[in-house]
């Protein structure tokens, strides 16, 4: 992969994880409850699922998601219901300040955070699709494609987790302004149906 095609892949990368979806709610929605340091493992678990994706388009898995109807529905019904799932838990959420710092950002583990992050990730065929659309154009066909592939997924990865840190920087400034129970609560509500649209969108996906 030449300079200059990797400088336009870097763009497209910048571009797909700036687009609002599910991965930028539950960074947001994780940034705010835990502040930036507990989210970074929500973000790394999101990059594991970010990498499960292109390893299945680069296979050939992507194709067959492209192309069966059962494996394209039961996976996208499993992420439809999830993203449903993390909309509830928002709204459940305790309505009370958090500190930076404090002992109370630690009711959410790192191994939870990452495996919320990978699901969101790993459980959207549209992710699937979209990579299959958009990869292929940046793969030279008459070079090796391991090393091309890898080059993509470096790419994308740190791509996201700068763009997925700013999300929950975003959101953990926030969380210094909000003190009142009733703020927080309603901002848990926020992400809540924020998730459930999210997932409402990604029941209405159909393959192009």
């Amino acid at each position: 992969m030449n300079l200059q095609i990797w400088l336009a892949f870097v763009v497209a990368a910048i571009l797909i994880s700036l687009s609002p979806g599910a991965g930028a709610i539950s960074c947001m929605a994780s940034g705010m409850r835990y502040g930036l340091r507990r989210s970074l493992a929500n973000i790394a678990g999101m990059q594991l699922g970010l990498a499960l994706q292109l390893v299945v388009v680069g296979v050939g898995l992507g194709a067959l998601l492209a192309t069966s109807t059962l494996a394209f529905n039961l996976i996208k019904g499993f992420g439809v219901a999830y993203l449903f799932y993390l909309g509830w838990q928002q709204f459940r959420a305790t309505a009370k300040p958090v500190e930076i710092g404090s002992q109370s950002q630690s009711s959410g583990s790192a191994r939870a955070l990452a495996l919320q992050g990978f699901l969101v990730n790993a459980s959207n065929p549209k992710a699937t699709i979209f990579l299959l659309a958009v990869l292929p154009q940046f793969i030279d066909p008459h070079a090796p494609a391991l090393p091309q592939y890898l080059v993509c997924m470096a790419t994308l990865c740190a791509v996201d987790i700068i763009v997925m840190s700013g999300y929950a920087l975003f959101a953990a400034r926030v969380l210094r302004l909000l003190r009142e129970p009733a703020q927080i609560r309603w901002m848990n509500r926020g992400f809540g149906t924020l998730f459930v649209l999210a997932g409402g969108f990604l029941a209405l996906f159909r393959r192009g």
